[in-house]
């Protein structure tokens, strides 16, 4: 991947980290040298391939329901069982099921399940509007949704095959995840006469990537693979994990850090996965106590809920040895309380993009053999990966130190995006590297820092929330004319969405900031809810018509005025 006639300008006895190349590019590699990866082999093989050696060992614990464990063995049987069901119900090879779930055993068995027979997953998040459903649905193709009774009501009537995992009364019309799959007769063999391409897409997250509205994240069999060994694989992996390890699972499913990181990384690792389907603080200590805990993998809101919540001085949580947070950057100040309210374990935060499949560094406290973590760091490069920074606007390639666009290549990165060959294009050049959209810088010791970001994208608890998709909806009401959505920082959240409206002149005049507020409320999910709305009588744009976003977000951090 980098020219012949390459000279080294930094070689150290961990390998090449820096390289420039004939064009002038210098490129970026991991501290560890580079692993053999079996990425041409199909997700639920590679991931259940030390099967016959921990059959016994527990896999899946359902935390709201305890006595719910299901050791490997078991949890590979119930998933061929499920994959036996949905070909019976005419899933077939690239088809698409949707999954509507919160984190539960049957999220597990029918990814795995899918995997199996060669179709792709997509998960949504059972919080969103029946719209948003929809329009994930309709994108995906699926025609299977596996989901509970309470959550039938947002999809749609015809068309599609539901299945719910209740084990009481269920909908109309709706099929039983247990009579379906679980106590139906046959079993899949998992060498069976399907035939899948480790190019196969496997999953289908819904990403905004750096602008724009969602858009199906195409993952295949490799790049899953791919991401789940650099984590875990090889004598010096990423998050060095034990085989009796408890891996706290509170993060949804449908999101990617979770369904990689968490889940699949840790059944490669054969260590214990404890579900929570929500985090509730209490349950949450209960089961860290209860069960041994010993990796938890986080986001800030969680961390800040930890540091502030008094209950938490009232359990033992001393089994923990060590805390992953992700999915969006972690104040200093919460990082240094956390390691104060957990001095045993060792603390780093990564840098993930669901179009990365999904992560693109961690810090290296979590090695067999590891490096000093650096405050305000997201980690090191991962194995097998290579990454540039760019100067945004002359995409010039810059070497250390020198803030500039993050640029990742290697076999991780998505296929593309569904159906979107423009958009694709738009984020992976011609050389193979993805644009993060993310402004970052790497140091003198391979840390990389991210300072600031390039896309539009605002993250929520993590979550995405692209303004495009509010803009459209605020455009869609009669009473406004224009309208604009940026960030705005947030304690607890992290960044939040505020708008910038403009009235109608025709039958906006008595729009009111609650009305605005109501009008979205009803239509997306909690967390991409309004929360100020500032009524101003022009969008400021470029002469080509795009949004200023930045001048917004200058006068809202200077509190000067909109009007």
């Amino acid at each position: 991947m980098m020219a012949t006639t390459a000279s080294i300008l930094d070689t150290r006895s961990t390998g090449k980290t820096e390289v420039k190349t004939d064009t002038e590019t210098f490129i970026f590699r991991s501290k560890f040298p580079d692993i053999e990866i079996p990425n041409d082999q199909p997700l639920h093989t590679y991931c259940f391939e030390k099967l016959s050696e921990i059959a016994d060992r527990p896999c899946l614990i359902d935390g709201s329901d305890s006595d719910r464990m299901y050791t490997f063995a078991e949890t590979h049987f119930l998933c061929r069982k499920t994959a036996a069901g949905l070909k019976r119900l005419g899933v077939k090879r690239k088809d698409s099921i949707m999954v509507l779930l919160q984190n539960c055993p049957e999220f597990v068995f029918t990814f795995m399940a899918a995997s199996m027979i060669g179709a792709v997953t997509t998960g949504a998040n059972p919080h969103c509007t029946s719209n948003e459903i929809k329009k994930q649905l309709a994108a995906s193709g699926a025609r299977i949704i596996v989901t509970e009774s309470k959550y039938v009501e947002k999809l749609p009537s015809e068309g599609v095959t539901i299945v719910v995992i209740d084990t009481g009364d269920i909908p109309a019309g709706c099929r039983r995840f247990s009579s379906e799959f679980i106590d139906a007769g046959g079993d899949f063999d998992v060498e069976s006469e399907i035939l899948i391409n480790s190019d196969d897409p496997v999953a289908l997250p819904f990403s905004s990537g750096t602008t724009g509205l969602p858009k199906g994240v195409v993952l295949t069999h490799k790049n899953l693979i791919t991401s789940i060994a650099q984590q875990v694989d090889g004598e010096n992996p990423n998050i060095h994990v034990k085989p009796n390890d408890v891996v706290i699972c509170v993060l949804p499913l449908f999101h990617i850090f979770s369904l990689n990181s968490v889940l699949l990384c840790s059944i490669r690792s054969g260590c214990t996965v404890l579900l929570m389907k929500k985090f509730e603080i209490t349950l949450f200590l209960e089961l860290i106590q209860k069960h041994h805990v010993s990796i938890a993998l986080v986001v800030p809101p969680l961390v800040l809920a930890l540091m502030k919540n008094p209950k938490v001085e009232n359990y033992d949580l001393s089994s923990i040895r060590m805390v992953h947070c992700g999915a969006a950057p972690l104040g200093k100040d919460l990082e240094i309380t956390l390691r104060e309210r957990l001095p045993q374990a060792i603390f780093g935060q990564g840098y993930g993009m669901t179009e990365a499949g999904p992560v693109l560094t961690m810090c290296p406290t979590f090695a067999k053999h590891p490096f000093p973590s650096k405050s305000g760091s997201c980690g090191t490069i991962v194995r097998n990966a290579e990454i540039k920074i760019i100067d945004p606007e002359t995409t010039v390639s810059l070497r250390r130190n020198h803030p500039g666009e993050i640029c990742i290549r290697g076999e991780e990165i998505m296929k593309g995006y569904l159906n979107d060959p423009e958009a694709t294009a738009r984020t992976i050049d011609a050389d193979g590297w993805l644009h993060t959209g993310d402004i970052g810088y790497v140091d003198d010791d391979d840390d990389v820092f991210i300072v600031n970001r390039l896309k539009e994208l605002i993250k929520v608890k993590g979550f995405q929330v692209p303004p495009a998709e509010l803009e459209s909806l605020l455009i869609g009401n009669p009473a406004i004319s224009d309208a604009a959505v940026v960030a705005q920082k947030d304690e607890v959240a992290g960044e939040v969405p505020v708008a910038y409206v403009v009235r109608s002149e025709r039958n906006g005049q008595d729009l009111t900031e609650d009305d605005v507020k109501g009008f979205i409320s009803k239509q997306v999910v909690f967390y991409k809810r309004l929360h100020k709305v500032y009524f101003i009588a022009s969008i400021p744009k470029s002469s080509s018509g795009k949004i200023l976003r930045r001048k917004l977000q200058s006068k809202l951090t200077n509190n000067l005025d909109l009007g």
